[in-house]
């Protein structure tokens, strides 16, 4: 596949064998964009796990102190009252039986995060061959599960995102867009290596961490050194 000349002066601003700081990346996040488009900011990060042991499975929910940059769709399955209470949360879509409907006779799929209050799960649990293969089905693992349906729509509004590995043991995650600037992109990766870093699997041996990469849409990877993301993350926790 030819490389157009833009792709290919973005390329050169890369060296593939360096492993960069985590300021480094950032930095050059902002200067590998091409996109005439807001570019969404994304990481990518390879675990030492064993994909296949499910008590090392990586699934959980992260809070984004900057959101994603995305206005995200909410579906909350709940009877009328909890419904009602969803919202005014300001879940954009709420109830029971006709989102199954629509679901099923329509494939409708015009959302990016489902909950649902536990009593409906039995109904909702139906719905796992159209929401499971898009990561879509409530989980209590990420919050997605609760009564507390207030504080669950207005987390995912404010940016909490669902993180999991996939078979290569890599979890790919959303940290925001270009035009967020260094700073917010920072605390947004900063973030979202914290909570997986913290959430080692007691039976995963050897190094956690194998490798880190950050890359805007349309741009190329950039490799972050991860004995730099560990010493950050000291100063992280510090002042958190």
């Amino acid at each position: 596949m030819k490389k157009g000349k833009k792709f290919i002066e973005v390329l050169n601003l890369i060296d593939k064998d360096k492993q960069y700081t985590v300021s480094e990346a950032i930095d050059l996040i902002d200067k590998t964009k091409r996109a005439k488009f807001d570019e969404s900011v994304d990481v990518a990060i390879r675990l030492g796990i064993d994909p296949k042991q499910a008590d090392q499975q990586i699934r959980m929910a992260v809070n984004l102190p900057h959101g994603t940059g995305k206005d995200v769709k909410v579906l909350v399955f709940a009877n009328e009252e909890k419904a009602s209470e969803a919202t005014a949360a300001g879940a954009d879509f709420a109830g029971l039986d006709e989102f199954i409907e629509k679901i099923t006779s329509e494939n409708w799929l015009g959302f990016d995060v489902v909950i649902a209050t536990p009593d409906v799960m039995s109904k909702v649990g139906k719905l796992g061959k159209f929401l499971g293969p898009r990561g879509l089905m409530p989980n209590p693992k990420v919050g997605t599960i609760t009564n507390d349906i207030t504080e669950a729509v207005k987390l995912s509004k404010a940016g909490r995102i669902e993180i999991k590995n996939d078979k290569g043991a890599v979890v790919h995650a959303p940290i925001g867009k270009v035009s967020f600037g260094t700073e917010k992109i920072r605390e947004n990766f900063m973030s979202v290596v914290n909570v997986i870093n913290r959430s080692k699997p007691s039976s995963s041996k050897g190094i956690y961490l194998r490798k880190v990469t950050i890359s805007n849409t349309m741009g190329p990877g950039i490799n972050i050194d991860t004995g730099d993301i560990r010493e950050s993350l000291k100063g992280f926790n510090a002042a958190a």
